[in-house]
C-alpha cells in the first residue's frame, strides 16, 4: 500500500475517530505532507518510538500508541506475566496526558493492571518505581529534548532499564504483527477503575524516591554548613524537575535556589526557548541571567523529562559563567565521589566504571586512578543499566558509576537509566564540599585536567530531515565504511571498529572483532588517544560525529578539536 492509499486508507476506515479524519482532511491535496506522514508506520525501535504529534501512521497519535501498547500486551502475556502491572510516567509535552491515558486504557483491556503517576513525573522516577512496585514493564510519555512537535514513547523491563536485545526484537516483533488498527483493545476509564485495572500513584513513590537520594550524600555536614552560602539558580526548562529538585536541594539542607520563574512551570510549547535542551547554550540564557542578578556560584538546567543536567559555573578568575560539557560534569561528580569513597575505603574490589564508546577517554585515566574496571557499552543508557543487571546475577563487579557524554549520569544503583535529579544533587554537593576549601568548580575542574590530562570532546551533529535526509545519512555512513579516512585533524587512524559489521580494521593489517552488539556505529581510533565516531541519531533526523583529543595543555586541546570539527562538517557535505 502505498501513501495515498493508506491516507484514503485512514480517510474512509471507521476505525479512525472524526477528529483524526477532520485533521487530515486539511491536508487533502498536499502531497509531500500526505507523503511524510503515510510513507511508512512509525518504528517501533529497540527503545521505543519518537516523532511528531499528527494524525498519520508515520506520527504520534492515539493510533501508533495504542498499536505499541498492543504489541507490548501481547508481549507480557506471552511471557506469563501480566499479573504484575505496568507503571506509566509522562512529561510536559503535548498530548502527554492523552497518551498516558490511551496507553493504560490499552493494557487495561488486555487485562494487565496498571499503575499511573497522577501527574507529570521525572523519567528516572519511572525506573525507580517499577522496581519498587515490582511491575514487569514500564512506560514513559516523553520526547527528552526535541523539540515541541515532538512526542515520545519508551518502554522499561523488569529491571528497571529500557528494554534490551533480544527482548527489544521480541517486543518489537509483537508491535509489527498488528496490522489492523481495529484489533487493538481499549475499555472506559470508570470500568477500568471499577475494576481495579487503573490506578493512580504519586506522592508515596514521590516520597521513597528522594528518601532514596538523600542515602548517596557523602558528605551531609559539609552540606548544612555551606548551605546557606552557595547560591544556585536553577531550571527545569518548562519540564518535570522543578518539584524534585526544589525538593531533594531543599531538604538536604541548600537554603539559596533560585528558580528561574519564567520556565518554572510545565509547558509544552517550551515558550522561552527554540530548542528545550541543556546542551543548547541558548537553553541557559535567563538562567544566566538571573544567575548575574544573584551572583550565582552555580547554573543548573534538566532537560524536560528530567534524566539529564547541564551546568555553568561562575569562574571568579574573569567573573563569567564557564559551560561544562556532559563529560566534564559527569567526571567532576565522578572524581568528587570516589576520591571520597576511596578516603573511606569504600571502593570495593571488582568496582567498575562504566562509560559509553562515544564519551570522553578521561573515564579510563579516572578507573584506573581508583582501580576500577573501566567497561565501555554502545550508545544509550539502556546498555549501562544492562551492565547493572548483569553485575546482579553474576556477582562479578560492583557498580560505582556510569554516565555518556549527552548529559546523563547515574551515582547508583536504585533506578536504571540516567538520573538529573540525582545528579543535581550530587552536583551541589561537589560545589558545597570544594566550597569550604576555597576551591570554585571551575577550579576544581582545572585541577582535574592537571592531574589526569586535557582531555576534550565535541560533537558534529547534521540534520538530514524527511525521506532525502535518511537516504543522505546511510549514503554518509556507507562512503565511510567503504572508504575510512586515514587521518583527521592532524591524528593518523591506527584503527577502524565497525559495528556493524563486529570488525576492527587495524593499521598495519590486522583484523579483530568487536565484543559488542551489532550497531550501525563506526569508530576510528587516532594517534595521542584521539578519536572520532560516527553513527546515526536513534531519535533524531542527524547524523552525529564524536570527536575527543588529549593534550598537555587545553590551548592545544581546543585548538586540535577545532581542526576536527572543520574537517568532519566538510565530510559529511
Amino acid at each position: 500500500m502505498d501513501y495515498l492509499e493508506k491516507y484514503n486508507m485512514w480517510l474512509d476506515s471507521p476505525t479512525f475517530d472524526e477528529e483524526t479524519k477532520n485533521e487530515l482532511r486539511k491536508i487533502k491535496g498536499d502531497e509531500k505532507e500526505i507523503e511524510e506522514r503515510f510513507y511508512k508506520d512509525l518504528e517501533f525501535g529497540t527503545g521505543g518510538m519518537r516523532g511528531i504529534v499528527a494524525s498519520g501512521s508515520n506520527r504520534m497519535n492515539k493510533y501508533t500508541i495504542t498499536k505499541a501498547t498492543q504489541g507490548l500486551a501481547n508481549y507480557i502475556i506471552k511471557e506469563g506475566k501480566e499479573d504484575r502491572g505496568v507503571v506509566i510516567a509522562y512529561d510536559s509535552r503535548h498530548m502527554s496526558i492523552e497518551f498516558s491515558i490511551w496507553a493504560a486504557l490499552c493494557l487495561n483491556a488486555n487485562g494487565i493492571k496498571t499503575y499511573r503517576f497522577e501527574s507529570l513525573r521525572p523519567t528516572p522516577e519511572l525506573s525507580f518505581a517499577l522496581r519498587k512496585l515490582g511491575c514487569v514493564a514500564g512506560i514513559v510519555i516523553t520526547a527528552s529534548h526535541n523539540p515541541p512537535e515532538y512526542n515520545g514513547y519508551k518502554v522499561y523491563y523488569e529491571d528497571g532499564a529500557q528494554v534490551t536485545s533480544p527482548r527489544d526484537k521480541d517486543i518489537i516483533d509483537e508491535v509489527n504483527k498488528i496490522t489492523d488498527f481495529a484489533t487493538i483493545k481499549s475499555m472506559d476509564l470508570e470500568e477500568a477503575k471499577e475494576k481495579g485495572l487503573y490506578n493512580e500513584i504519586g506522592k508515596e513513590i514521590d516520597d521513597e524516591y528522594i528518601e532514596t537520594l538523600k542515602k548517596y550524600v557523602l558528605n551531609p555536614e559539609i552540606v548544612k554548613e555551606m548551605g546557606d552560602k552557595l547560591k544556585i539558580v536553577y531550571t527545569p526548562l518548562h519540564g518535570t524537575g522543578r518539584k524534585s529538585v526544589q525538593r531533594i536541594l531543599k531538604e538536604i539542607g541548600f537554603k539559596n535556589v533560585y528558580t528561574v520563574k519564567e520556565q518554572e512551570m510545565p509547558d509544552g510549547d517550551f515558550p522561552t526557548v527554540s530548542y528545550p535542551n541543556p546542551e543548547d547554550p541558548k537553553a541557559f540564557i535567563l538562567a544566566l541571567k538571573l544567575a548575574k542578578e544573584v551572583d550565582a556560584d552555580v547554573v543548573l538546567a534538566n532537560d524536560p523529562d528530567a534524566d539529564r543536567l547541564g551546568i555553568y559555573a561562575k569562574d571568579e578568575k574573569t567573573g563569567e559563567y564557564k559551560n561544562f560539557t556532559g563529560n566534564m560534569s559527569a567526571m567532576l561528580i565522578a572524581e568528587y565521589r570516589l576520591s571520597q569513597l576511596k578516603e573511606r575505603n569504600e571502593i570495593p574490589k571488582g568496582g567498575a566504571f562504566i562509560s559509553t564508546i562515544v564519551s570522553t577517554n578521561m573515564a579510563a585515566a579516572i578507573a584506573k586512578e581508583y582501580n576500577l574496571k573501566l567497561i565501555e557499552t554502545l550508545t544509550g543508557f539502556k546498555f549501562i543499566g544492562e551492565k547493572i543487571k548483569e553485575f546482579e546475577e553474576t556477582g562479578a563487579n560492583t557498580y560505582m558509576f556510569g554516565f555518556e557524554e549527552s548529559y546523563g549520569c547515574l551515582i547508583g544503583t536504585y533506578t536504571r537509566d540516567k538520573d538529573g535529579i540525582s545528579a543535581v544533587m550530587s552536583l551541589c554537593e561537589a560545589a558545597a564540599y570544594y566550597a569550604k576549601k576555597g576551591i570554585t568548580l571551575c577550579e576544581q575542574m582545572e585541577n582535574i585536567y592537571k592531574k589526569y590530562g586535557y582531555y576534550k570532546e565535541g560533537q558534529v551533529a547534521i540534520t538530514m530531515k524527511g525521506i532525502e535526509g535518511a537516504e543522505k545519512i546511510n549514503k554518509v555512513m556507507d562512503n565511510l565504511r567503504n572508504n575510512p579516512i586515514s587521518e583527521l585533524g592532524g591524528y593518523n587512524v591506527l584503527s577502524v571498529r565497525d559495528y556493524k559489521l563486529g570488525t576492527i580494521k587495524y593499521k598495519d593489517g590486522r583484523e579483530g572483532k568487536t565484543d559488542l552488539p551489532k550497531s550501525n556505529v563506526l569508530y576510528f581510533e587516532l594517534e595521542n588517544n584521539a578519536w572520532c565516531c560516527a553513527r546515526p541519531s536513534g531519535t533524531e533526523p542527524k547524523i552525529k560525529f564524536y570527536i575527543g583529543v588529549c593534550e598537555k595543555s587545553e590551548e592545544e586541546a581546543t585548538s586540535n578539536l577545532n581542526k576536527m570539527t572543520e574537517e568532519l562538517k566538510k565530510l559529511a557535505e
